[in-house]
């Protein structure tokens, strides 16, 4: 696939439209997150210059959102972790505002109404990390809310404060009334035009009481809004009704960086939580530590992924054959042509976007397997190595919920190759492991690396109305 060039600088933005791309509930969110390159420290600009070439170069594509991460208030931000007492932008009723050093659009009050418009401008949606709870400077000032005779310090539950980021305090929501705030925090993102949010500290402890009052008050803002959850550590199914009846995505894991042992841990989460992924909600396995990364963020120097390019397409075929959303970290205009390729195949991207019934179906020794239904009688089939050396193996393709004997063309979607298959007549001539009747398919899995296969049926003649012949 030919790669386009990086896109040319700043250009003018035409006015905003009147509404942003509408949110596609049948798939799983896509697009761009500055935190796997920026950390807390992304400007106005460098978000705009992803959300250009995310438009130029990836819209087509599917991804179509661009998510501001942490801590966009805080003046003193830096790499490398958070600011204790940091002097965070903050209007007179406690609602976190952009820091108008990074964000010179958000100056005298505009808040990212601005920013939101010039996404929108792009075709694009826009989004915004927000931390659970009320500022620990709003308590402190015990500012008054909107709405409400109570002030900050009355809904403050200090004692349910984030165990990582030292900005928030939990809320009280016994308090009668205490809802007061997140409804404000909810109209002001709406007058803003934001329409994706990740809010953060909600699952890890699980704060039912946070969700729900963050969701009824997304409720009563007027303003449609996708919701992300993080983060996932030892998130279990139990939570699953409660996730789907108030989130969009939820995170699987916690932060997940460019290691292979990041990756393989979440083999086990997506076979436990895929089977589950669908229209009323989306497993998360959190973004794709892929292309420019640690420009100015949280862990490590500036580089290009450490995954190896075989590592990377093990990365991205386990997220699509599980429906994850798919949210890039790198920097797009400075990340590598290759990162860019892979990121636009749109036979790969077929499988996230209209696949169905998607689960493991073997795992043993290195070798992991998935299957999912496509349209038309479409099948596809994920093969996996998790070991430390190429794998050679010959997949009995009943095994894998092909039928016995495959008619048309099995393609590998990540090189466009077919490939070759062999029906098994009799045990002598039988593949090992591949039973006589059966067809067996011959793979090479480079180590650490991934293929994934599409078999589409093939009609000898008319069927009648609810069969289907292979």
């Amino acid at each position: 696939m030919t790669t386009p060039p990086a896109p040319s600088g700043a250009r003018t933005v035409a006015a905003a439209p009147a509404a942003p791309r509408p949110a596609d509930p049948s798939r799983p969110p896509m697009g761009w997150n500055s935190w796997d390159c920026y950390g807390t420290t992304v400007t106005e600009e460098e978000v705009l210059a992803n959300a250009r070439f995310l438009a130029e170069h990836l819209l087509p594509f599917g991804w179509d959102t661009v998510v501001v991460d942490i801590d966009w208030s805080d003046p003193s931000a830096r790499s490398h972790g958070y600011n204790a007492d940091a002097p965070l932008a903050m209007d007179e009723h406690g609602r976190l505002l952009p820091d108008p050093g990074r964000f010179p659009s958000s100056a005298d009050g505009a808040g990212f109404a601005p920013l939101a418009a010039q996404i929108h401008a792009l075709g694009l949606r826009f989004g915004i990390h927000v931390m659970r709870g009320i500022p620990r400077r709003a308590v402190a000032a015990n500012t008054p809310l909107i709405g409400s005779p109570l002030r900050a310090a009355d809904i403050a539950d200090e004692t349910n404060a984030c165990e990582w980021n030292p900005d928030m305090v939990g809320i009280d929501h016994a308090v009668p009334g205490a809802h007061a705030y997140y409804d404000s925090v909810l109209a002001l993102y709406a007058d803003w035009g934001v329409d994706f949010l990740k809010v953060d500290d909600m699952l890890w402890p699980y704060q039912a009481a946070e969700i729900e009052t963050f969701t009824a008050a997304i409720d009563r803002c007027g303003r449609p809004l996708q919701l992300s959850l993080s983060p996932g550590r030892d998130l279990s199914l139990t939570r699953l009704d409660h996730l789907r009846e108030h989130a969009t995505m939820w995170r699987i894991c916690d932060d997940l960086w460019d290691r292979w042992e990041d990756v393989e841990a979440n083999f086990a989460r997506f076979a436990r939580w895929a089977p589950f992924s669908g229209p009323d909600g989306w497993a998360d396995g959190d973004m794709l530590p892929l292309g420019r990364i640690g420009i100015r963020a949280e862990r490590g120097e500036p580089r290009d992924s450490s995954l190896t390019p075989h590592e990377q397409v093990a990365l991205m075929t386990l997220w699509v054959i599980a429906r994850s959303p798919l949210m890039v970290g790198g920097d797009l205009p400075s990340s590598d042509q290759a990162t860019i390729a892979l990121l636009q195949n749109a036979d790969v991207l077929e499988v996230l976007h209209r696949s169905c019934d998607n689960r493991e179906v073997f795992r043993e020794g290195a070798l992991v397997l998935w299957s999912a239904d496509g349209a038309g009688g479409t099948r596809y089939v994920a093969a996996f190595n998790l070991g430390e050396n190429e794998l050679t193996v010959s997949l009995d393709s009943q095994d894998v919920g092909l039928p016995a004997r495959i008619e048309g063309e099995v393609r590998e979607l990540w090189s466009g190759a077919a490939v070759p298959v062999r029906a098994v007549t009799e045990q002598s001539d039988a593949a090992r492991g591949v039973a006589p009747g059966s067809t067996a398919i011959d793979l090479r899995i480079p180590r650490h690396g991934a293929v994934l296969l599409r078999h589409r049926c093939h009609r000898s003649r008319p069927e009648a109305p609810g069969h289907m012949s292979w």
